[in-house]
């Protein structure tokens, strides 16, 4: 109770702060590194919305568990018997344009959240019968949806990073060490092209030409990188700093957040407590 306890209020004291230290970016001018993004959500314009697995409501992300109902003597519980996330790209927009958000490893924390009974593994949508139909009836099932649906607002914090648009730097000498490791893969082109007398291996000034193409060609790929239209994503930050994507706002977060954070102090303590009157005792 103590360590778990403890952490539970060090890990949401720090979301809290996170959340109300990082300020509101616009996308098209936001920084490159940890922002703090709000807008709403959007379809792609070429990719279909997604199914809900468990409702079959069209919807842009989905999360859902299916517990069984175990029954042994004088205890009952439910477990856990499937689960699963969608992983698909995300929209988000704003009056400044537009980002792509992978969800992939979020803190993910929807408005849309169905729960319901039923007796089969997987349900056919919910049930039909009103809420009668949900209360009557031994259940042996239990199924928890959460969605995001197109035009709903949307909360973001994570990682922000521009590609296209002109607004990468080059760093010619990785550009060029990885173009050579390319070329490498296939070493037998690369003979073909640089071996000029043929002697099956590449001598010190064949290795110079090999350099000084492949320093070509990494600016050719930067300049054609930077004609591009920039493409604007938000993923998990490398290092351990929050990635919370929600349909509520900042303000709901953090008082949300503060509570958690103030239930694991509680729970501290009382562990705490409980362990010293042990010791006493």
């Amino acid at each position: 109770m103590c360590l778990g306890g403890g952490w539970l209020c060090i890990s949401r004291w720090s979301k809290v702060r996170h959340l109300l230290d990082t300020p509101t970016s616009r996308i098209r001018s936001a920084a490159q590194g940890y922002v703090e993004l709000a807008g709403v959500l959007r379809t792609h314009s070429d990719v279909p919305p997604l199914m809900a697995p468990l409702t079959a409501k069209p919807c842009l992300w989905w999360r859902y568990r299916i517990e069984e109902y175990q029954s042994g003597g004088k205890r009952s519980s439910w477990r856990v018997v499937e689960k699963g996330c969608s992983e698909g790209l995300l929209r988000l927009s704003d009056a400044s344009g537009d980002c792509l958000i992978d969800p992939r490893g979020a803190e993910v924390l929807p408005a849309r959240r169905d729960c319901w009974t039923g007796n089969q593994r997987h349900p056919r949508g919910m049930p039909s019968g009103g809420v009668m139909a949900w209360l009557t009836g031994h259940r042996q099932y239990r199924y928890t949806e959460e969605r995001l649906h197109a035009d709903e607002p949307l909360y973001a914090i994570g990682d922000f990073r521009t590609t296209g648009g002109g607004r990468q730097g080059l760093d010619l000498d990785v550009a060029q060490r990885e173009v050579v490791r390319e070329w490498k893969d296939d070493y037998a082109g690369l003979l073909q092209r640089f071996d000029n007398n043929r002697d099956g291996q590449l001598d010190q000034m064949e290795w110079s030409r090999v350099r000084l193409a492949a320093s070509l060609e990494a600016q050719d790929r930067h300049r054609l990188a930077s004609s591009e239209p920039a493409e604007h994503r938000l993923m998990r930050p490398e290092e351990r700093l929050p990635f919370v994507l929600s349909s509520h706002g900042e303000e709901v977060l953090a008082r949300r957040f503060r509570w958690q954070a103030a239930g694991g102090a509680l729970l501290s303590l009382m562990g705490a407590w409980i362990l010293a009157a042990q010791v006493v005792g």
